[in-house]
């Protein structure tokens, strides 16, 4: 089975890139969805931030942890700490239920940030512009230019990333010069199986 990574930095495109991939029939695993999951209810969690509000109708609030964490390097180092450990466990065992796979997928935004790159045959970057990943964050999520740049430079800088990795999809034009990237990355993949 070929393990395959799917990052890019935040709004890059990799959710359109996952969907493509699912639509094509490959089993493709989510840490974003997994880590929000493996967010609910955290007790460890909790214990960290118990003298910050978090808590929104009794449940861990993604929108006010964020707004402490992108904040504060340290706490949000002591989160990515709790959490990552716990995303590494849900990949393996996804690998486990899919191994009658000739390809398998998992995108995973901080591959890098948390040293999971090892556990992957191959890495597909999601590369775009930076302007344009800003942009996106602002119209889809709503947060103000300031917090949406605060979380552009959160993460490990594009050019470092497209240096480790073995793929790079450009994402900066249409959904069809996507699609045909997409295409040619699968079938490029299919030969190394």
């Amino acid at each position: 089975m070929l393990k395959v990574a799917i990052t890019g930095n935040i709004a890059s495109g990799k959710s359109v890139v996952q969907e493509i991939l699912e639509t094509s029939g490959f089993a493709v695993f989510d840490a974003d969805i997994a880590a929000h999951e493996l967010l609910d209810d955290n007790s460890a969690v909790l214990e960290t931030f118990a003298d910050f509000d978090i808590l929104e109708n009794g449940k861990i609030s993604r929108e006010k942890l964020g707004k402490i964490v992108f904040n504060n390097k340290n706490l949000l180092e002591k989160l990515n700490a709790i959490i990552h450990p716990l995303v590494r466990a849900e990949i393996e065992i996804f690998f486990d239920e899919n191994s009658d796979k000739n390809i398998v997928f998992a995108a995973v935004p901080l591959l890098y940030e948390c040293g999971m790159e090892n556990m992957f045959d191959r890495v597909v970057l999601i590369q775009t512009s930076d302007s344009v990943r800003l942009e996106r964050l602002i119209k889809r999520s709503g947060y103000s230019r300031e917090y949406a740049l605060k979380r552009l430079e959160s993460q490990m800088p594009q050019d470092k990333k497209a240096a480790k990795a073995d793929f790079i999809i450009n994402n900066d034009g249409d959904f069809g010069a996507l699609t045909r990237q997409v295409s040619t990355l699968v079938q490029t993949l299919l030969r190394l199986v």
